[in-house]
């Protein structure tokens, strides 16, 4: 009866030894590992919105320079008909 107690003993102080090594380990991650682990993918995504950004600036053009775009096969395609007249009346 007293090895029965003795062996219950053990595994209890076993289990309950792993179970503090389990919940330090966790602290420790949470602690020092997960931040750098946020911080560089906070950084990655920084940076690919900087490099979006930067592709979808258009170059700066200085003061008074006017530039003229336009589509030209959208131009050769346009009909003669600009629309219909509409009447109109005044009200007084």
């Amino acid at each position: 009866m007293d090895l029965l107690i003795v062996l219950f003993l053990v595994g209890f102080a076993r289990t309950l030894l792993i179970l503090v090594i389990i919940y330090y380990g966790i602290r420790i991650v949470t602690k020092y590992v997960l931040p750098l682990l946020v911080d560089k993918g906070l950084k990655n995504m920084q940076q690919k919105m900087q490099d979006q950004q930067r592709q979808h600036q258009q170059p700066s053009k200085p003061d008074g320079e006017v530039t003229i775009e336009s589509d030209k096969k959208g131009s050769q395609n346009k009909s003669k008909d600009k629309g219909e007249y509409v009447d109109f009346e005044e009200v007084e």
